[in-house]
């Protein structure tokens, strides 16, 4: 992942800002919640970026990598619509408890900028919803250049998608986070709309770890930046998660991505086991090959 790549992450803070004050309102607001669930994985499950992670003799990837991890960010949704076909093949291979959290089609965020969707969308939506219940939330990333001058083609894109879908949504654009009116009003559209406001931890871009939640979810794209540093970043979002599950968090979403696939997995089994043992969580550690395994 090369967007927020910078070439000395060891000049980098990496500190985590404190709450927003909305943060607190969101997750005080305990009506109708449930059961915490929390989803842990990697962006992808491709052997060839992966290839410390699988052992030899594996026939199918997904089916192992969904035995170790309970979720995938499936970036592979957002260069193509598939057809029902191939969806139901990938959910067939995982168990009940595993979840697909699909990006959305590039030719509905970025070549057509969410203008004259409506069409694509219907595709994309009956394509997805062939994940029956291993479908867990769909994310729209919009591209650089979408900035808030579009705010409307936003809203309206709100208003289209489907109600029965949870969405989180990702705005990268600096513009959406330097001006406090802009901010604010986006932020507002999201939680009136139940939608889920995208964290982003990566170096170069530190404005995108706004710690302001819009629902009691959160989604978290971390990016690692194949350094040792990478570590205390994660046992940092560690401590802070015990604090929102303690407030009231219902839902954590968390994919691991690095600059350079290659400790992805490794990260993120880290991540599930500071996390089973500081917040008392019981997620799978995945199993990691004699190179790769856990040293602590």
């Amino acid at each position: 992942m090369d967007f927020g790549r910078v070439e000395h992450p060891h000049l980098i803070d990496f500190a985590l800002p404190e709450d927003h004050p909305d943060t607190k309102d969101v997750l005080s607001d305990r009506r109708q919640r449930e059961g915490l669930d929390i989803y842990v994985g990697c962006a992808k499950w491709n052997r060839n970026e992966l290839k410390h992670f699988y052992p030899k003799g594996i026939v199918d990837d997904l089916a192992y990598y969904s035995g170790q991890f309970n979720s995938i960010e499936l970036n592979t949704a957002f260069y193509n619509i598939y057809g029902r076909e191939q969806i139901q093949k990938w959910r067939d291979k995982t168990p009940e408890n595993f979840r697909f959290f699909p990006k959305i089609f590039r030719g509905i965020s970025h070549d057509s900028a969410l203008q004259g969707v409506e069409s694509l969308l219907d595709q994309y939506c009956e394509s997805i919803r062939s994940f029956e219940s291993r479908l867990g939330m769909v994310f729209l990333q919009l591209s650089e250049s979408f900035d808030p001058s579009k705010f409307e083609r936003l809203e309206r894109f709100l208003t289209l998608f489907p109600k029965d879908l949870p969405l989180a949504v990702e705005l990268r654009h600096r513009d959406w986070f330097r001006d406090k009116e802009i901010y604010n009003r986006f932020y507002n559209r999201f939680r009136e709309s139940d939608v889920t406001h995208v964290i982003v931890d990566t170096a170069g871009r530190r404005d995108m770890v706004h710690m302001r939640l819009s629902t009691p979810s959160v989604f978290i794209r971390w990016v690692g930046s194949n350094h040792d540093s990478d570590y205390s970043r994660l046992d940092e979002w560690v401590i802070r998660l015990k604090s929102w599950f303690e407030s009231g968090l219902r839902n954590l979403y968390f994919f691991v991505h690095q600059n350079t696939e290659e400790e992805s997995p490794r990260l993120a089994a880290y991540f599930i086991e500071r996390l089973n043992a500081e917040c008392g969580t019981n997620l799978k550690i995945p199993d990691l090959p004699p190179e790769q395994q856990l040293l602590f």
